[in-house]
């Protein structure tokens, strides 16, 4: 056997191997000898047919498995000849692999990349103070007895906070909205919907709330809006002005219910100060969680920016189309048109690729840093995964159990998704932390 190893880039390889006569013949006789002893021919015992008849009757098959045992053997041969540590076979160019005559294979493989790590404890980070202000928790009461308000009529001037039945009819550029967005109906004219007045939260026509406040039932207004210039919704209106005649139909203002016994029963404390304990925990909880999630974020920034070196392109191109379908799933959840994707597909691509590039070269680092650390995965590792995706998908643990057991390559890809999870909070724990002021609200 002959093996030449051609660098096609740092991390790709073609190996070249070329079988001998005598070694393509040692495979196909291996085949024939295999078939022999199991055909049944008509008038033959088993195992006792004649090779020749066995061949003729069996020649696709047999054909077909001589072909695969001789590109395997050249693989096993290179890979114990070469000592690479391949990560994907990207492709197989087989010649021509005929009994009788010596093979050629060219593999196409994708190996592990060479580097050295840097230093990876001491990572500066990050955290805001997990304080919970007075301010804090009566804002969170507040949200609360929001979630729980009734609304009742009003008879005088909408104010803010307030909830406006109306009617719209839009135009933009002198032509109704209806016939310019004819899909999107919601955008152009609705008899019947609820406006929240000065509303944190944008409702449909971006800017409409902020013009409701002083008009009362039976009021009619025409009310200027400006679209956004990137507007995903609805990528036909983005920088367009309009013009809405609005009717107001009728005034609800929001009664927040008191703080009495019966409201608190429903949270599930005795009293207001109770209330406050309660939010203040898990507020302090909520700021934890969140600390832990930006120093995550933090290390593995500072990790990927220390150190550069080539990826495998089959690996960023498996990540990249993930990458991809997880951007496109949030953004149709999001209202976002699939003609936006359609029109931005170049500069999806491009940044999904830049994504998926950094995480595949995160991952490479991660892995060494659990090799050089003995981080491993434990059998409560497996178990804890197997609870949290029980309940986040809504299944029983024993058939996600055995799946995994039926599914190696899934198993393995889980286990290397708890390595890659344990490195970066090892990477946290040796972290060097900064605590600052918490942002204003």
């Amino acid at each position: 056997m002959n093996i030449q190893v051609n660098d096609l880039s740092e991390t790709r390889k073609s190996l070249v191997v070329t079988l001998d006569k005598s070694e393509v013949d040692t495979e196909h006789q291996a085949v024939v000898g295999e078939y022999t002893k199991l055909a049944r021919l008509p008038g033959f015992r088993p195992g006792k047919a004649p090779a020749a008849m066995v061949t003729k009757r069996f020649g696709k098959e047999i054909a077909d498995e001589f072909k695969q045992k001789v590109v395997a053997k050249a693989y096993r041969g290179a890979l114990e000849d070469k000592k690479l540590d391949v990560l994907n076979i990207v492709n197989v160019e087989e010649g021509a692999i005929e009994s009788g005559l010596s093979a050629a294979v060219t593999i196409t493989v994708d190996v592990r990349p060479e580097f050295q790590l840097p230093e990876y404890t001491g990572l500066p980070t990050q955290i805001e103070s997990t304080d919970v202000t007075d301010a804090e928790v009566d804002s969170v009461i507040e949200g609360l007895r929001a979630e729980r308000a009734d609304f009742k009529v009003a008879d005088r001037p909408a104010q803010k906070g307030d909830y406006v039945k109306l009617a719209y009819e839009g135009a933009s550029e002198g032509k109704p909205i209806a016939e310019l967005v004819p899909d999107k109906q919601i955008y152009g004219k609705v008899p019947q919907t609820w406006e929240e007045v000065e509303g944190t939260q944008e409702g449909v026509i971006p800017g409409l709330g902020r013009q409701l406040a002083g008009l009362k039932a039976g009021d009619k207004k025409s009310v200027e809006i400006s679209f956004p210039a990137e507007f995903a919704p609805v990528p036909a209106l983005a920088g367009k002005a309009a013009v809405y005649a609005v009717d107001v139909q009728e005034i609800r203002e929001r009664v927040l219910p008191p703080l009495d016994a019966e409201f608190f029963k429903a949270q599930k404390v005795d009293d207001l100060e109770g209330l406050k304990n309660q939010v203040r925990t898990n507020l302090k909880m909520q700021k934890e969680y969140q600390n832990r999630a930006a120093q995550r974020r933090q290390v593995s920034d500072l990790l990927a920016a220390k150190i550069d070196f080539p990826v495998p392109q089959s690996l960023v191109e498996a990540e990249t189309q993930g990458v991809l379908r997880q951007f496109i799933e949030e953004n149709m959840r999001r209202g976002v048109a699939s003609e936006q994707f359609e029109k931005d597909k170049k500069e999806l691509f491009e940044g999904a690729r830049k994504a998926a590039t950094n995480r595949v070269k995160l991952q490479f680092v991660l892995a060494k840093i659990a090799e050089a650390e003995k981080i491993t995965v434990t059998e409560s590792d497996i178990d804890n995964f197997i609870y949290r995706e029980a309940m986040r998908t809504n299944q029983k643990p024993d058939k996600l159990i055995k799946e995994l057991t039926k599914d190696r390559e899934q198993l393995r890809s889980v286990q290397q998704s708890i390595i890659f999870d344990k490195s970066v909070d090892f990477l946290v724990s040796k972290a060097t932390v900064t605590t600052t002021a918490p942002k204003p609200a």
